[in-house]
């Protein structure tokens, strides 16, 4: 990054600790899910893992918000024409 540059959160990278997992976890999760999926790269399978935690809130929020627009109120009509 140069001088002139302004750091935002997409460059920023930080270190993350994890608390209160018992060694078995972890060794179950890299053996199932880290080992065959992420060539053994835990920190890729994290990454992985919660980009797509995100993409999936995203979808359920964005469907939820449609069924709400959708849905009738007390009076019996609908709450929005969208």
């Amino acid at each position: 990054m140069t001088q002139t540059e302004t750091a935002t959160e997409e460059n920023l990278l930080v270190s993350l600790t994890l608390h209160n997992f018992s060694a078995q976890m972890l060794k179950e999760f890299a053996q199932k899910i880290v080992k065959p999926y992420f060539n053994g790269n835990m920190n890729q399978a994290v990454r992985s893992l919660m980009e797509k935690a995100i993409q999936e809130e995203t979808i359920v929020n964005q469907a939820i918000k449609t069924e709400l627009k959708n849905f009738p109120n007390s009076h019996g009509t609908l709450t929005s024409q969208a």
